[in-house]
C-alpha cells in the first residue's frame, strides 16, 4: 500500500459541476440500463432459472386450484338438487378426495414459493454485494481529477442509496414478474376451458388497462431519475455541512446552510411527490378497469348458467379467475413502477462504474523491489520537460526540468497557485503528465507500478489524516506488518512517544472519527512517526508546520529534520524561515521555475525570492 499520509478532502459546492442546483437530466435509457443489469447478473443465471421454474410451477398449481374446487362446488350443488328432488344424495367421498388433492396442491405450491423466495433473496443480495464491491474497487482505479470535480455525497449516494434502492426493488420485482406473467397467461387458458364467451368479456378490458398504465409509466419515468439525483444532492450537502460544521458555525453560515438544504429538499420533495403520485395511480386504474370486466362477466355468466351452457362450479371458478386475473395485472403495474426505481438507481451505479479510469499500468514494469521488499533506489529525481494542466485549456506547469541528487533537501516556494503542490502530485503519479517525463534513479515513473512508485514515498501534509482507531493502528498504517517495537521506535524518533505514554491508555488510546480528542500538533507528530515507520526513500513535506504553535513547531521541525536525514526530501512551505538550510530552493511562479539556488545565493540575487522573503517579514 502507499506509504503516504494524506488529507481527506471535503466536497466543494457552488463551482462547476457541483454547483447548487443540479440541472434537470433527460429521461434515462430504460431498456439499455436494464440490459446492462441483466448482463451483470449473468453469474446467477442458473439460480434465476431454477427460481423461475419453481415460481412457474407454484403459480400453475395455484391457477389449477379454482377449477378443481369448482368440481366440488358442482357436486354440492347437483347433490343438493338431487336431495330436493329425492333422486340421490351428495357424494361426500368425491368431495373429500378433491379437498385432499387441493390441500396437497397448495402445500406443494407454498413450498415451491418459499424456496423460490429464498433464491430470489440470495440473487438480489449477491447482486448488491457485487455492485458494492465493484464500486469500491472502481474507486481505487479512478483518477484524482474525478474526485476533484465530484462531491463526496454524490459518490456515497451511489454506493448506499442507489444500491439499496436497486436491491429492494429487485427483491420485490423479480418474483412478481414471473408469477404475474405466468398468471396472465395461465388464467385466460383456464378461463377458455370454461367458456370462451366469458373469457372474451374478461379479456376485452386488458388493452384499455395497458394503455392507461403505459401512459402513467411514461410520465413517471423521468421523475424517478430526478428523485435519485436530488437525493444525492441532499446527502452531499448534509455530508459537507457535517464535515465542515466548525467552519460553518464560525462564519455564521447556518442560515445559508439551511437555505441551501431547503432548496435541495424542496427539489427532492417535488420530484418524489410527483413520482409517487403517478405510480400510485396505476393500482386504482387497473382495479377500476378490472371491476368493469368483472361486472360484465357476472351478467354473462348468469345468462349462460340459465341456458345450461356452464355449471355452477364453473361459474364460481371463472369468477375466481376473473378476480384473480386483476391481481397479476395490478402486480405487473406495480412491477413496472419498481422497475423505474431499479433502472434509475442502476443507471447511476453503471454510470459510475463506466467512468474513465486511470491509465493502465505498463505491461512490463521495472521491478524496483526484491521478494523481501528491499530496494536499491537511492532517491535521485529528474524532471525532464514536464508540462501539465488540470484542464486542457490551462497549463500550470510549463517545461519544468530539474536534476536532484539523492539525499538532498529541496524546498519549493512561491505564491499560491504557482504549482508547488502540483509538482509532488505529479511526482507520485496522482496525475498523468501532458508531456515530458519524471525519472527516479534513471527509471521512468511510468515504467513502474504505481504501487511500487508510491512505496518509495512518505508524505506529511498540513491537514494530518488519522482514522478512527487506536494510536498503534494509526501508526502501523505506514507499515502494516510492523511489530509493536518498531512502531514505538518510530514514535520515539518523531518525539511523540512521551506524549503517547502520558495518555490514559497509551498506544491503545482510540482516536475518534474526527481526530478531535488530540491536538493538531499531536496529530502532525503522529503522521511524522508514521512516515518514520514506513522508512521511505523520498519524503514530501507539504505545509507540515503551518497550523501549529511555535513550541510544537520546533518539536515537529526536530522530528522532520531527523526524518529527512539521508533522504531525498521535497519541502513545500510558506514560512520561508523554515527552509533556509535547504540544499536547493526552487522558486516557482505561474508554473515556471523562475529562480533556483541556496538561500544565500537567492538573497544575493535580489530577485523574486528576495521579495517573497522580505514581504513575509514585513507582514509579520
Amino acid at each position: 500500500m502507499s506509504k503516504e499520509t494524506t488529507a481527506r478532502p471535503m466536497g466543494r459546492r457552488g463551482h462547476g459541476p457541483m454547483g447548487g442546483g443540479r440541472p434537470v437530466v433527460k429521461a434515462k435509457d430504460f431498456s439499455g440500463t436494464m440490459k446492462k443489469l441483466i448482463r451483470f447478473m449473468k453469474p446467477y443465471y442458473p439460480l434465476i432459472l431454477i427460481a423461475v421454474v419453481f415460481a412457474t410451477i407454484a403459480t400453475i398449481l395455484n391457477i389449477a386450484g379454482p377449477k378443481i374446487l369448482g368440481k366440488a362446488t358442482t357436486e354440492l350443488a347437483e347433490g343438493f338438487i338431487k336431495i330436493v328432488q329425492n333422486k340421490g344424495t351428495i357424494d361426500f367421498d368425491y368431495i373429500l378426495k378433491i379437498i385432499v388433492i387441493l390441500i396437497g396442491i397448495y402445500i406443494l405450491s407454498g413450498l415451491l414459493s418459499y424456496v423460490m423466495s429464498i433464491m430470489m433473496a440470495t440473487i438480489t443480495q449477491k447482486t448488491a454485494y457485487q455492485l458494492r464491491r465493484d464500486i469500491s474497487e472502481k474507486i481505487d482505479r479512478m483518477p484524482f481529477k474525478y474526485f476533484d470535480s465530484t462531491s463526496h455525497g454524490d459518490v456515497l449516494s451511489r454506493i448506499t442509496n442507489d444500491v439499496d434502492t436497486l436491491q429492494t426493488s429487485m427483491s420485490q420485482s423479480l418474483s412478481q414478474i414471473v408469477t404475474s406473467v405466468v398468471s396472465i397467461i395461465g388464467y385466460p387458458i383456464m378461463m377458455l376451458t370454461i367458456s370462451w364467451q366469458m373469457t372474451l368479456m374478461a379479456l376485452c378490458i386488458i388493452p384499455l388497462s395497458l394503455i392507461l398504465v403505459s401512459q402513467v409509466v411514461k410520465h413517471s419515468q423521468k421523475y424517478f431519475k430526478r428523485q435519485q439525483q436530488y437525493l444525492s444532492d441532499v446527502n452531499g450537502h448534509v455530508e459537507e455541512m457535517y464535515s465542515g460544521h466548525i467552519v460553518m458555525k464560525a462564519f455564521n453560515g447556518e442560515e445559508r446552510s439551511v437555505q441551501e438544504f431547503n432548496e435541495h429538499n424542496d427539489h427532492l420533495y417535488e420530484t418524489a411527490w410527483k413520482s409517487q403520485f403517478l405510480s400510485g395511480l396505476m393500482m386504482p386504474i387497473t382495479q377500476f378497469v378490472g371491476n368493469l370486466g368483472y361486472v360484465g362477466v357476472c351478467i354473462l355468466g348468469g345468462w349462460l348458467a340459465a341456458n345450461g351452457s356452464v355449471t355452477i362450479g364453473d361459474i364460481q371458478a371463472f369468477i375466481q379467475y376473473v378476480r384473480s386475473f386483476n391481481q397479476p395485472i395490478s402486480q405487473l403495474a406495480q412491477v413496472m413502477n419498481m422497475l423505474q426505481s431499479t433502472a434509475a438507481a442502476a443507471e447511476r451505479v453503471f454510470e459510475f462504474l463506466e467512468e474513465e479510469e486511470e491509465i493502465p499500468e505498463t505491461s512490463n514494469p521495472v521491478e524496483i523491489f526484491d521478494e523481501h521488499g528491499n530496494t536499491d533506489i537511492k532517491g535521485q529525481v529528474t524532471f525532464e520537460n514536464v508540462h501539465f494542466g488540470y484542464t486542457e485549456d490551462k497549463t500550470i506547469i510549463n517545461n519544468f526540468s530539474m536534476y536532484i541528487k539523492p539525499g538532498k533537501k529541496i524546498a519549493i516556494v512561491g505564491p499560491t497557485g504557482a504549482g508547488k503542490t502540483t509538482i509532488v502530485k505529479l511526482l507520485m503519479r496522482f496525475y498523468e503528465l501532458n508531456s515530458g517525463s519524471i525519472y527516479i534513479d534513471g527509471i521512468k515513473t511510468t515504467d513502474m507500478r504505481r504501487r511500487d512508485l508510491r512505496d518509495l514515498f512518505g508524505m506529511v501534509l498540513q491537514d494530518a489524516w488519522l482514522f478512527n482507531g487506536t494510536i498503534m493502528e494509526n501508526l502501523r498504517y505506514g507499515k502494516l506488518d510492523a511489530t509493536d517495537e518498531e512502531v514505538i521506535r518510530a514514535a520515539d524518533a518523531a518525539y511523540v512517544d512521551h506524549f503517547i505514554r502520558t495518555l490514559d491508555h497509551g498506544y491503545d488510546t482510540v482516536i475518534n472519527e474526527e481526530s478531535s480528542n488530540i491536538s493538531q500538533g499531536q496529530k502532525q507528530l503522529l503522521t511524522i512517526a508514521r512516515a518514520f515507520l514506513s522508512d521511505p526513500k523520498i519524503l514530501i513535506l507539504d505545509e507540515a508546520t503551518s497550523s501549529v504553535d511555535t513550541r510544537t513547531e520546533v518539536l515537529i521541525q526536530k522530528g522532520m529534520e531527523k526524518l529527512m536525514e539521508n533522504r531525498t526530501s521535497f519541502v513545500i512551505a510558506h514560512r520561508l524561515s523554515t527552509i533556509r538550510d535547504a540544499d536547493l530552493i526552487l522558486v516557482m511562479k505561474d508554473g515556471d521555475i523562475v529562480e533556483a539556488g541556496s538561500h544565500e545565493e537567492l538573497m544575493k540575487a535580489d530577485g523574486f525570492y528576495t521579495k517573497l522573503y522580505n514581504s513575509q517579514f514585513e507582514e509579520e
